[in-house]
C-alpha cells in the first residue's frame, strides 16, 4: 500500500495507520495499540477487521479529534484490501483512567485494550485503564444491537436467506454471530470473541446450534451457498428470538426499561410481517464497523 506496500497484510495496515496518525497528531499521540483479533488472536483474513486504538494527549475539542480520526481512517481505507476494514478508536488518558466522558472507545473495546492491547508505538500503562463492569458491557451491547440490528431492512434480510448469503461470508457471519457474542458476554462478562463465543454456545441449550457452528467455520472455510441458505432459513430467526428473550429480561433486571421496550418492539417486528423501509437512520459509530 502507499507506505508499506501490502494491503493484504494486517500488520502493514496497522503500520500505515500509525504513521498517518503520527503525522497528523505529532507529539499529541502518546501511544497506539492493536486490539481485537490482531491482539488477542483469531484474526481471519476473510472476515476480520483491523482494530487500532490511539491515546491522544489533551484532546481539547473532541469533535475535532473525531473529525481527524475519520479523515485518518478514510485515508488508510482508500488503499483497499484489508486497509478498507480499519477501525480507528481514540481516547485520552483521563478518559481511560478516570472515566472522563468522551472519546471513541466503547466499553467492550476499552476492556479489550486493558486486557489484550498490543503496543505499536509510544507508551501508556494499560494497568491504569478503568475496566467496565459486566452490566456496562451488557447495556452497551444492547444499545448497539438496537441501533444496528433492529432496522426493518435488517429484519427483512434475516427473512431472505438467499439475499443474506449473497452478501458474502463477512456480512453473513456478522449477522449470525453478533447475537451469539452478546449472549456470551452477558453470561461470562468477557469480551465476545467469535471463537470463544461459538465454543461457549455449543455447550449451551440455545437454538440454532447448527447455524452458529457453521458460522464459526464460514469465517475461515469456503461457503457452501446451498447449505448456508438452508441453515439461515431454518434457524436464524430462532437465534434472534433467543437473544431478545434473554436480553429483555436482563434489561428489566438492570433497571433499563427503555431498552427493554426497544427490544420488545424489535421482537414484535421480528415475529410479524416486514416492511422494507428502514427504522430511523443507521447510526453507525464513525470509524468503526465492529466486526472482529
Amino acid at each position: 500500500m502507499g507506505r508499506t506496500g501490502d494491503v493484504q497484510d494486517p500488520e502493514a495496515v496497522l503500520t500505515t495507520a500509525v504513521e498517518v496518525t503520527a503525522d497528523h497528531f505529532g507529539d499529541r499521540l502518546l501511544a497506539a495499540f492493536a486490539i481485537g483479533s490482531l491482539a488477542h488472536g483469531g484474526f481471519c483474513p476473510l472476515v476480520s477487521d483491523v482494530d487500532l486504538v490511539i491515546v491522544v494527549a489533551d484532546p481539547g475539542d473532541a469533535h475535532l479529534i473525531d473529525a481527524s480520526a475519520d479523515a485518518i481512517a478514510e485515508t488508510v481505507r482508500a488503499e483497499g484490501g484489508l486497509a478498507a476494514r480499519l477501525s480507528l478508536f481514540w481516547a485520552s488518558p483521563s478518559m481511560l483512567v478516570d472515566r472522563e466522558l468522551g472519546g471513541r472507545l466503547p466499553a467492550v473495546d476499552r476492556l479489550d485494550l486493558a486486557m489484550h492491547g498490543r503496543l505499536l508505538c509510544g507508551a501508556f500503562d494499560l494497568d491504569s485503564v478503568a475496566r467496565p463492569s459486566t452490566d456496562e458491557l451488557i447495556i452497551e451491547s444492547v444499545r448497539f444491537a438496537v441501533d444496528r440490528l433492529s432496522l426493518r431492512s435488517v429484519i427483512a434480510e434475516l427473512r431472505d436467506p438467499a439475499a443474506l448469503v449473497a452478501e458474502g461470508p463477512r456480512h453473513l457471519t456478522k449477522r449470525v454471530l453478533f447475537p451469539v457474542r452478546f449472549l456470551y458476554t452477558a453470561a461470562t462478562g468477557d469480551i465476545g470473541r467469535n471463537d470463544a463465543a461459538v465454543e461457549w454456545y455449543a455447550q449451551s441449550e440455545g437454538p440454532a446450534q447448527e447455524l452458529v457452528a457453521a458460522a464459526g467455520r464460514w469465517r475461515t472455510e469456503p461457503l457452501d451457498v446451498s447449505n448456508a441458505q438452508k441453515l439461515v432459513g431454518q434457524q436464524i430467526l430462532a437465534l434472534y428470538e433467543h437473544f431478545l428473550v434473554e436480553h429483555i429480561a436482563t434489561m428489566e433486571r438492570l433497571g433499563e426499561p427503555g431498552l427493554a421496550t426497544h427490544l420488545q418492539a424489535w421482537q414484535t417486528q421480528l415475529r410479524g410481517p416486514v416492511n422494507n423501509s428502514r427504522r430511523g437512520t443507521d447510526r453507525r459509530v464513525p470509524g468503526r464497523s465492529r466486526g472482529r
